[in-house]
């Protein structure tokens, strides 16, 4: 079944604004450096950009980007893939929080009545707005971070679902759960779900990569939270420095064609953002 595309979580102005704190850079400071008027820059940062493909080439520069990435954004035209197909079903949960969107994602087997839950949105009643009919229990249910638009509601989607077990990263504080850390892997009917821990959004993070048990050469599915978009990554509330660290180490260590499955924005591919994301280079 074709999901619909989301927005864009990041536009131009949100990926500036995260390029410069991560290279610990003012507006002014840029401005300069690219020979940019200071007013220009604070506009692109604020959703009015004027900017041209060869004023933000050498922002890329000043910054780090990747140029080509940049440029789409800035041209509204960022790339999105066509993606594979994949041994789920994946039912894209989107559900509004304030004025943005999170996403959660239920991973099943139609036929089988059941399936994975990763995150629980801003809480049960919300989640059911969006819930597949077809999946009427829950094998497992997994917290990338515990934040309100990720987290919310949480045991009572347990109960609600029956669930057999959830799971949060480690040093996170969430009821219901039991810690997993980088590595571990944990089996159930239809797929297994390997852990990334993944801090810098947040201090306590993991990614989820989740693969057939029954097709080995499968296209595999990563649920990467708010560690990266596509086209941009989370804000780096904990730490700038692992957050671009976790973006690289998990898109260099998976297939190319792995689906992406963010807690914000259109899903991706792992390939999609090797070539495109802007803070990949």
């Amino acid at each position: 079944m074709p999901i619909p595309v989301a927005p864009m979580e990041d536009e131009l102005g949100d990926v500036l604004d995260k390029a410069m704190r991560h290279a610990g850079l003012t507006e002014e400071e840029v401005a300069e450096r690219a020979g940019i008027a200071p007013s220009r820059i604070a506009d692109a940062v604020d959703y009015r950009s004027d900017l041209t493909s060869g004023e933000l080439r050498k922002l890329a520069g000043i910054l780090s980007l990747n140029e080509v990435g940049l440029c789409a954004l800035g041209c509204g035209t960022y790339p999105l893939p066509e993606l594979p197909c994949a041994p789920f079903r994946i039912d894209a949960l989107r559900m509004q929080h304030g004025i943005g969107v999170a996403n959660a994602y239920v991973i099943s087997e139609p036929q089988s009545g059941s399936g994975i839950l990763f995150d629980t949105g801003p809480g049960l009643d919300a989640l059911l707005t969006t819930w597949p009919a077809h999946v009427r229990a829950l094998e497992g249910v997994f917290l990338t971070h515990v934040e309100g638009e990720h987290a919310g509601g949480l045991c009572d989607v347990v109960e609600r679902f029956a669930a057999r077990a959830a799971f949060c990263p480690a040093g996170a504080k969430a009821p219901c759960t039991e810690p997993v850390r980088e590595g571990e892997r944990m089996d159930f009917s239809m797929c297994s779900v390997r852990v990334f821990s993944t801090p810098g959004h947040a201090s306590a993070h993991n990614c989820y990569l989740v693969e057939s048990r029954r097709l080995p050469r499968a296209t595999p599915i990563l649920i990467s939270g708010d560690l990266f978009f596509a086209g941009s990554v989370g804000g780096a509330h904990f730490c700038h420095r692992q957050l671009l660290q976790n973006v690289r180490r998990v898109l260099a260590d998976l297939p190319p064609q792995t689906i992406v499955c963010p807690g914000h924005g259109p899903m991706t591919t792992v390939e999609n953002e090797r070539r495109y994301n802007p803070f990949v280079v």
